[in-house]
């Protein structure tokens, strides 16, 4: 069983001789950094309906989440880790305890909105726009950054980005500071990607459309059920395509 402290499951001891992060010999993994409600814990859910093995992470660790309803549900299959990853110091401190584990695919899901989306750039508070670029572009790519090396050569790194993130299709405007820290996650996807020219691994920006979740809002015309079983079938597929694309919940190219 898994060990706990307050009540919540913590990691599972992985034996050495496994060389994953797998609890059940010979099943892939996934680390999901942000699983605890929303579109990271549908993507648990729907990775476990797939045969996989689940790593998440939760920012608050005397919560109870959805994502400790899925361990309890998958005994052996759900592993939970805490990480506020706003943080640098917890960063590097999950990265030391997921020591020898490699992982198929590593995805951050991120993101987060300011309290009146529709105010123009111009409008927005400096503690708004540092607020949400660090939380949708800063953290994000410190994660794959320091995490990048527990995923196997031939294995996937994703992160969930926006369609509001494109800049060719932006034609209306509107949520500027999301689309805008966005566009930057997008970009530095870019750049890492430029740094990793030749690799083996698959490499994806993630467009989920725009889905009822609390971040989303009650007025999105898509339901979770709508977007993440197809992007969960997109990632798949990605795996055995090298390099970086920018891609929707269909499997279709987002333009940059």
């Amino acid at each position: 069983m898994d060990k706990q402290e307050n009540g919540l499951p913590l990691m599972s001891p992985v034996s050495p001789s496994s060389g994953t992060a797998s609890s059940a010999a010979g099943s892939p993994t996934i680390l999901i950094i942000g699983a605890s409600r929303g579109l990271g814990h549908a993507l648990a859910a729907e990775f476990l309906k797939k045969g996989w093995n689940v790593v998440g992470t939760v920012r608050d660790g005397s919560r109870r989440t959805l994502l400790h309803e899925l361990a309890e549900a998958h005994p052996g299959r759900v592993a939970i880790e805490v990480l506020d990853i706003c943080e640098p110091d917890q960063i590097a401190a999950l990265d030391d305890r997921l020591a020898g584990r490699i992982f198929d695919i590593l995805f951050v899901n991120a993101g987060t909105t300011n309290r009146d989306p529709t105010q123009t750039i111009g409008e927005v508070s400096t503690d708004d726009f540092v607020h949400l670029m660090i939380t949708n572009a800063l953290s994000p790519m410190r994660v794959i950054e320091r995490l990048a090396h527990r995923v196997g050569p031939k294995g996937l790194i994703g992160v969930m980005s926006s369609g509001q993130g494109s800049i060719a299709n932006n034609e209306n405007g509107q949520r500027e500071l999301y689309r805008g820290t966005k566009a930057a996650l997008n970009m530095f996807m870019r750049s890492f990607a430029a740094r990793q020219a030749g690799t083996s691994r698959a490499l994806v920006v993630m467009a989920p459309g725009w889905v009822r979740t609390d971040l989303g809002g009650p007025e999105a015309p898509l339901t979770i059920d709508e977007s993440i079983p197809g992007l969960v079938n997109v990632l798949l597929a990605k795996q055995s395509r090298p390099g970086l694309e920018y891609l929707d919940y269909r499997g279709r190219t987002v333009p940059w």
